[in-house]
């Protein structure tokens, strides 16, 4: 409900009557509405369409400027899920890319792991050859001292 105060009008808080008159919007009455902004209260600084209460009019037309119809609200619903779905596709191609760099190196390290297993087994095959020779050595050398003392000894 809207009370006169001076040159203001409050709808459940004052506001500013700046005489901005807006041909589109008109109230039940047929008048051009105006637009007026709420100076406090929880709505300050939002702006409304609101005529001023003439004594020869019971009009009580209000409706906010930023208010929306049914096509707008659906536009912009519309434009919400369209900006989330573009999000979740630029978010699931950095995960996708994210996916191949991970790939790639996975790749990288198993070739590495390849190339580190073959290093193990030559390693496994030269100690192995090396434990043969020691053994080689180790007879020689008792066979060479066994021949000594036999040498010796006769």
């Amino acid at each position: 409900m809207a009370s006169r105060k001076g040159n203001s009008y409050t709808f459940g808080s004052s506001s500013t009557n700046k005489r901005v008159v807006n041909e589109k919007i008109r109230c039940d009455c047929g008048r051009k509405d105006l637009i007026k902004t709420v100076r406090n209260g929880p709505n300050m600084g939002m702006k409304f369409y609101g005529y001023p209460l003439w004594p020869d009019t019971q009009c009580e037309f209000f409706k906010w400027v930023n208010e929306h119809t049914d096509l707008e609200e659906q536009q912009m619903k519309l434009l919400e899920k369209d900006t989330i779905i573009l999000e979740m596709e630029v978010e699931q191609k950095i995960r996708d890319e994210k996916i191949k760099k991970l790939q790639l190196k996975k790749g990288n390290l198993e070739e590495e792991f390849k190339d580190m297993k073959n290093e193990v087994f030559q390693m496994k095959s030269e100690i192995m050859n090396c434990s043969r020779n020691e053994k080689n050595l180790f007879m020689a050398l008792f066979i060479s001292w066994l021949l000594f003392v036999v040498v010796y000894l006769s």
